[in-house]
């Protein structure tokens, strides 16, 4: 047990290292990945502007304009977000932009009664959850000082309910029946998740997932080795970048700390 605890200790201590070594760098880095999915999406909205526009109105019915104007809003409304983010402006506003995309898409595409799809969409929300937190972090940072109201303030539930919805993209990644290597990766993908989500040892788990992460979602989703006339592509490239967008949540969360509500926050009182 003392070996262990030695060893997890050495492991926290590297982890550490390596944030204070990236702490002005990673914060850029997690916002670069988690707005990946939508800038990648808004971009295809441009290049598909046809094929999403007759998709929308077969599917929907509601004539060629507000099917036009359904691509249009998806386009400029994830071009326009990513950018504020990146630049660091208005990103509350952002935030909320992209989330009404996501709830957009949500029903547009009949992604509701997909279950995959639905806890993808999801836990991208989580990303812009911890996104928002983050900012609100900044915003306070200007004011230092003034007291604060503890653990009950909208930015360390935010940072919460970020985590828990971080869960649910994972959940999708699961494969089962594919021999003891991949029931492995489950395992310790699963026992991370979770520790992320109580918030105990976070930082050390998350940056542990994100490279657990990182290298599958190269080795699973190499859309970039599919041609470009195969269905698959546009698949593959689809979880990547999603993959990509949880992947910046987590950074953030290694960044940013687990909140007030976490077990890590917790010990620190006792």
């Amino acid at each position: 047990m003392e070996r262990q605890n030695e060893l997890l200790s050495k492991a926290e201590d590297v982890a550490d290292q390596i944030l204070r070594h990236s702490k002005h760098v990673l914060p850029h880095i997690a916002r670069l990945c988690l707005i990946s999915t939508f800038l990648e999406d808004g971009i295809r909205m441009w290049f598909q502007w046809n094929e999403q526009r007759d998709y929308i109105e077969a599917t929907w019915g509601c004539g060629y304009i507000l099917a036009s104007l359904f691509v249009l809003i998806n386009l400029v409304g994830q071009v326009g977000g990513c950018v504020m983010i990146l630049s660091r402006q208005k990103v509350q506003w952002a935030c909320g932009l992209l989330s009404a995309i996501i709830a957009l898409q949500t029903i547009a595409y009949s992604i509701l009664w997909d279950l995959n799809f639905l806890m993808r969409n999801m836990a991208l929300a989580g990303g812009l959850l911890l996104l928002l937190a983050e900012s609100k972090a900044e915003g306070r940072s200007l004011f230092a000082g003034v007291p604060s109201m503890g653990d009950n303030n909208p930015k360390t539930y935010m940072q919460l309910a970020g985590r828990i919805l971080l869960i649910l993209m994972f959940l999708t990644l699961i494969r089962f029946g594919a021999g003891y290597v991949q029931a492995f990766q489950n395992i310790v993908g699963l026992v991370l998740i979770l520790l992320i989500a109580v918030g105990y040892k976070t930082k050390l788990s998350a940056l542990v997932l994100v490279v657990q992460l990182t290298l599958l979602n190269f080795y699973l989703n190499d859309w970039w080795n599919i041609p470009d006339y195969k269905p698959m592509r546009d698949f593959l490239k689809y979880d990547f970048f999603q993959t990509m967008s949880v992947i910046g949540g987590l950074l953030l969360v290694v960044a940013l700390g687990p909140g007030g509500v976490s077990v890590d926050e917790r010990k620190k009182q006792w």
